[in-house]
């Protein structure tokens, strides 16, 4: 059977380098990389090639190659987003929609589906404080009103992936012929990797606190100790990419799943902290501009849709994710 090329932009980022890792253990694949830094060690040797530079201007390289499946990673996340808008957009949304460009045209004129994994956000839901306490579990086609820019370059670009492959051209049709793109994208709650270090995410507190305590350095939290979102360990969410990635398109009756492993609170971070780090010198010390934007996101997400209709389950619970996961990695890093 002939490989598989698959292409993965931001493969530097948390998320890129576990997926180039996992893709590489699994085999059958070619795996072309695309990101604005030359890739780490960790992954260097895993990559049959590595395109470097800013992605919106580098898709034109791309439309020689014969490409199976499209992982676009590349972004530019929500806390940075809020400062620099209008560069997150061009990056999140002009990046997005060329390569989405380039894969439908690759589609209909090979006849041959490109798959376009997208990963999504909880960015994209938008809610009052009020209304994420009240809400509970909240379903992917609710609150969909997002309050950042990279929450509504989020959003957008799941409407331009169900348009490219469903709508583009105007030909209304089902099933959807063999020559559109195939477009996937699961929104993600906040990712925690054991192996790379948190790149200043607005869910990165509990991380960060973790990482600190384990060096024996003070963290200041910027969000309320009450502060509540779901979150996933890192081996989870490559799996659930890799899951939807690998399910026949006429089983997926839904373009955007949500999936979700735990919930907790800042406060409860802290505790598990404490618990391993006894004497961890950890304080609450809210800032406005980070919080207003966790606390536009739920406290957590139903992804029964994702379980009905591809099996997901997380392989990790709260407990199982800190005790046989996070820690004993963390552990190690800095006994070194």
């Amino acid at each position: 059977m002939a490989q598989k090329t698959v292409l993965v932009t931001g493969a530097c980022g948390e998320i890129g380098q576990a997926l180039v890792q996992e893709l590489s253990k699994r085999g059958g694949c070619r795996i072309v990389t695309a990101d604005i830094a030359p890739l780490p060690e960790a992954i260097n040797n895993l990559v049959a090639e590595h395109v470097q530079g800013d992605v919106v201007y580098k898709v034109k390289n791309f439309y020689d190659y014969d490409l199976d499946v499209i992982f676009h990673l590349a972004a530019s996340l929500s806390s940075k987003a809020e400062i620099a808008t209008e560069e997150a957009h061009r990056i999140n949304v002009e990046g997005t929609m060329q390569l989405l460009m380039l894969a439908a045209y690759r589609s209909e004129k090979y006849r041959k589906a490109v798959k376009f994994v997208f990963p999504s956000s909880i960015a994209a839901y938008g809610m009052t404080l009020e209304e994420k306490r009240a809400a509970g579990c909240v379903k992917e086609y609710e609150f969909n009103e997002p309050h950042t820019m990279y929450g509504c370059n989020k959003l957008y670009c799941e409407k331009l992936g169900m348009y490219y492959s469903h709508y583009h051209g105007q030909r209304h049709l089902d099933p959807v012929p063999p020559m559109m793109l195939d477009f996937r994208a699961l929104r993600f709650p906040g990712l925690i990797s054991a192996f790379t270090l948190p790149s200043g995410g607005t869910s990165d507190y509990g991380p960060e606190m973790l990482h600190a305590a384990a060096q024996g350095k003070p963290y200041s939290c910027f969000v309320r100790e009450d502060t509540r979102i779901s979150f996933m360990a890192m081996p989870d969410a490559i799996r659930s990419l890799l899951m939807l990635t690998d399910v026949p398109r006429e089983k997926l009756s839904h373009v955007v799943y949500n999936v979700a492993a735990f919930a907790l609170t800042a406060g409860q971070f802290r505790e598990r902290a404490l618990q391993a780090f006894p004497g961890a010198q950890i304080t609450f010390d809210p800032n406005p501009r980070r919080q207003g934007i966790v606390d536009s996101w739920p406290e957590d997400v139903d992804d029964s849709l994702a379980r009905q209709e591809w099996g997901w389950r997380p392989d990790y619970d709260l407990d199982s994710f800190f005790d046989d996961y996070f820690l004993p990695q963390i552990r190690k890093r800095y006994e070194k």
